[in-house]
């Protein structure tokens, strides 16, 4: 019997009563895994090995988790604080017990959330009650983080999916191949087995020497294992924005760009936002510590200036609330693409201004909003204006039933709402087509004349700010935003889901 060398290797190392791993395997031919697996998997075909596979589990500690090996879990810290705090007599308020435990930042919540879970006590309007009977130095989770940092295995399989959850630890799984030597690898060894020279490809060289009538060639399992290699590819979210740009070119739109940090002027005031509105406060907005934007066209932030002073027209009545321009030249992370809109409408950033016009963009913003499924601190935003004599709402409501019909959404409702820039306003939904919930899609209206007239517009602007992400929720069915990318990024999801076109 001949054989190729690494088939030869992989016999003489095995076993025929002693399953051998292929690790070993490697290291005791100085063979790679993969060939030892390619070697295994041929001589398998020919009946002289068997090849069992297993699954093993492996647990590592994240960087959290060594944290608690030094600090303890945060609720176990709690627990102890209230006991010394005679929380296991009488009620102790929670914000005695934080303080006195060291707690801060995540770890409150983490803290909070899992005290009751583990029965250390009960939370109820804002005081601690502790259950005298419990052993925090006893809790499992704390006990398996140990028994990981030891190098040992958790048996567990339901705790250490809590740990993986809690993000405590990470766990992976690999296949792991023993062979083992079969009667007839037996019987062939000891008859004697001669190596073949074999090789994987014909070479020039090969042919010009005529040497390829004397080798053997290897033969390649198309079956064998191989492991899984994913490919790049352009994410979900931006070919949706992608899909979006071409169909909004195909309305007749052209596109707008400009910065992401921006003067609050642009971004609000030449908006009719008064200055002490509460979106305008840190609370909604990232302002940055940078120097200002001195460079705003005086004419302009006069009129902007004037418009929320006094108002505009006849009957027009400002905010009568204080304006600062060194407030104006602040520089903050755009809230949304409309800054652009200003930019554009104004003639600032050279654009045609002249009606008929049509812009739009496809930006990130930000917002110091609170994540949930729905809301991120940063998104992006379908900006667009169209400019023109006589436009009405109608108007609006059909350009949003042709741009969504492109997309198979034809089920939009309208619901009037407020803006301090457009009326009249009203918002979108869509309905959720795994949820049948109605979505808040965007915002929308007709801009005031307080916006315009500054401006210098003439004529009639409605305009619109939808949300990206939102889109692609009702496209794709998508429930929690945080799945399509963030740190919680579904990438087997991403990698499954269909391009729709």
């Amino acid at each position: 019997m001949r054989l190729p060398d690494s088939q030869l290797a992989v016999l003489e190392a095995a076993s025929a009563t002693d399953p051998t791993a292929v690790d070993r395997l490697a290291d005791e031919t100085d063979l790679d895994p993969a060939a030892v697996t390619r070697a295994a998997f041929d001589l398998r075909d020919e009946g002289l090995v068997t090849v069992d596979e297993t699954t093993d589990t492996s647990a590592e500690l994240t960087e959290e988790a060594h944290e608690y090996l030094d600090d303890g879990l945060p609720e176990v810290r709690l627990y102890k604080a209230a006991i010394e705090a005679g929380a296991d007599d009488k009620p102790v308020s929670m914000g005695q017990l934080i303080g006195a435990s060291g707690l801060g930042g995540p770890q409150v919540d983490i803290a909070l959330s899992n005290f009751a879970r583990k029965g250390y006590g009960s939370i109820d309007s804002g005081e601690v009650t502790a259950d005298p009977d419990a052993d925090p130095d006893s809790d499992p989770e704390a006990s398996a983080l140990e028994t990981l940092a030891a190098g040992e295995p958790v048996d567990d399989t339901d705790l250490l999916d809590q740990l993986e959850r809690r993000e405590l630890v990470e766990q992976s799984e690999r296949t792991v191949r023993k062979v083992t030597l079969t009667e007839k690898a037996v019987t062939a060894l000891m008859e004697g087995i001669e190596a073949a020279e074999t090789v994987d490809r014909l070479t020039p060289e090969m042919l010009t020497s005529g040497d390829w009538q004397d080798v053997e060639f290897a033969e390649y399992n198309v079956a064998a294992d191989a492991p899984s290699v994913e490919g790049g590819r352009k994410h979900i979210l931006r070919q949706t924005a992608d899909r979006v740009k071409d169909v909004l070119v195909g309305m007749g739109f052209d596109e707008m760009e400009g910065p992401h940090a921006d003067a609050d002027f642009w971004i609000n005031d030449c908006l009719f936002m008064p200055q002490d509105h509460p979106a305008r406060t840190h609370w909604d907005r990232f302002a940055l510590d940078v120097p200002p934007i001195q460079e705003l066209p005086d004419q302009l932030v006069d009129r902007v200036e004037s418009a929320h002073r006094e108002g505009v027209g006849e009957d027009g009545e400002g905010y009568h609330s204080p304006w600062s321009r060194d407030f104006a030249e602040a520089v903050a992370l755009r809230g949304h693409t409309t800054s652009l809109s200003m930019r554009y409408l104004s003639g600032f950033a050279g654009a045609d201004i002249e009606p008929p016009q049509r812009y739009f963009s496809v930006e990130k913003v930000y917002r110091n909003d609170t994540l949930d499924p729905t809301h991120l601190l940063e998104f992006f935003q379908i900006e667009g204006w169209v400019m023109a004599e006589d436009l009405s709402v109608r108007d609006l409501m059909g350009t949003f039933e042709e741009f969504y019909n492109q997309f198979g959404i034809t089920d939009i409702q309208f619901k009037p709402h407020y803006n301090p820039y457009t009326e009249p306003s009203f918002e979108l939904f869509g309905t959720h087509p795994t949820t049948g919930e109605l979505v808040e899609i965007g915002n929308s209206g007709m801009f005031r004349p307080e916006v315009l007239e500054p401006l210098g517009i003439e004529c009639d602007v409605m305009a619109w700010g939808l949300a990206l992400e939102r889109l692609l929720m009702l496209m794709y069915g998508f429930e929690d935003i945080r799945d399509v990318h963030g740190t919680l990024c579904d990438l087997e999801l991403l990698r499954e889901t269909e391009v729709v076109y």
